[in-house]
């Protein structure tokens, strides 16, 4: 199962999994990873790629010859089904988050019963995407489901802010308002008779305060205070 997020400029693509047991057939592990790759490949490179669940395999606490895919952060002695989803990051240029820093065993840990404690569940994203991950450890204060525990990322993406401008409208000075300025601006504002129509109040705003460039007439504070730095 996964998710397509659209957050400004910004593609997010989470997905959630979950491996067969060690156990199982072959055949049913085989459709699992060819499922998993059908929706990687769907994925346009262009877009942020997190993959989140229960793989069912021992990573290591080494590295060993995985060091592009595994942090050399990880818990415990490597299996078989932790072969398959390190062959599977290496194929995709992924790298395994919670293998990235370096925690003490409680923030490793994703699984613990009473008579084991293992780290099977993992969090994966993009390598070129890499730099966006802060942080990614257990809670172990918090349980996610009967034995499994919870497993977090900070990612930092920035946002681009647009700047928005008023077209045909110039700032104003107000810092060089005084109090002789005020009263003269309050002179010239009421010789306007603005405040004497009949209309709304955005009606006596337009009047007293609408730039025209077609007729090149300021406001009475630009004229008295004068133009400040770029469009308004």
């Amino acid at each position: 199962m996964f998710i397509k997020l659209v957050i400004g400029e910004c593609t997010l693509n989470v997905v959630s999994a979950c491996a067969p047991q060690a156990g199982l057939d072959e055949e049913v592990k085989r459709r699992f990873w060819e499922g998993l790759d059908k929706i990687v490949r769907s994925i346009p490179p262009t877009e942020r790629l997190f993959i989140g669940g229960d793989f069912n395999g021992h990573i290591r606490a080494a590295a060993g010859s995985y060091g592009e895919v595994h942090g050399g952060f990880g818990f415990g002695d490597r299996n078989g089904g932790s072969t398959s989803l390190l062959d599977f990051a290496k194929a995709f240029e992924l790298v395994i988050a919670n293998s990235t820093f370096p925690k003490r065993g409680e923030h490793l840990v994703t699984f613990r019963s009473s008579a084991v404690k293992t780290q099977i569940d993992y969090l994966l994203l993009r390598r070129c995407d890499r730099r966006l991950c802060k942080d990614c450890k257990v809670i172990p204060g918090e349980t996610l489901a009967t034995q499994h525990r919870l497993l977090v990322m900070d990612i930092g993406i920035m946002m681009k802010r647009k700047k928005r401008y008023a077209r045909g409208r110039q700032r104003i000075r107000w810092g060089a308002l005084t109090k002789d300025k005020a009263r003269e601006l309050e002179g010239r504002l009421s010789a306007m008779g603005a405040w004497r129509s009949s209309g709304d109040a955005s009606t006596m705003w337009s009047t007293t305060a609408n730039y025209e460039p077609q007729t090149g007439s300021l406001c009475p504070a630009t004229l008295l205070l004068g133009p400040g730095p770029g469009p308004g």
